[in-house]
């Protein structure tokens, strides 16, 4: 099994507040991420992708096709937007990387079959700071 990834950046503005708490609470909880004007990161997405190398190419799958798939159907969809309410499938969902990674992996990895149909998304990695990130295994 070989395990191949690509890494794609996006900026993205969001706000970490439940409508069912007061301000306090809000604030307790997520403090400055609940800031009521939003706040932005620089994300990181590195996209994992495992399968068998294909006899006639060598490849697991083809990093230009699957950079364009990304691009096509996540980054575009969320750089330089407000992810509460610019991006349709957040509608309704805290937009915590928990939440994102797993919406982006509900897309991704049906998408990933029809460039690769050996290959299997693996893995997702977001990076909401440096020091910050959520990693997602489909389970």
């Amino acid at each position: 099994m070989v395990y191949v990834s690509r890494k794609e950046h996006f900026n993205a503005a969001h706000k970490l507040y439940n409508p069912k708490w007061d301000d306090r609470r809000n604030e307790e909880v997520f403090g400055a991420c609940a800031n009521k004007n939003w706040h932005g990161h620089n994300f990181e997405l590195i996209v994992t992708v495992k399968g068998t190398p294909d006899e006639d190419t060598g490849f697991v799958i083809d990093l230009k096709l699957l950079s364009e798939l990304i691009k096509e159907h996540v980054i575009d969809k969320v750089d330089h937007k407000n992810l509460n309410i610019d991006v349709d499938f957040l509608e309704g969902m805290m937009p915590s990387c928990e939440n994102v990674i797993t919406q982006f992996w509900s897309i991704l990895a049906p998408k990933i079959k029809t460039v690769a149909p050996l290959a299997d998304l693996h893995s997702l990695k977001l990076y909401e700071t440096p020091r910050n990130f959520v990693e997602y295994f489909g389970d």
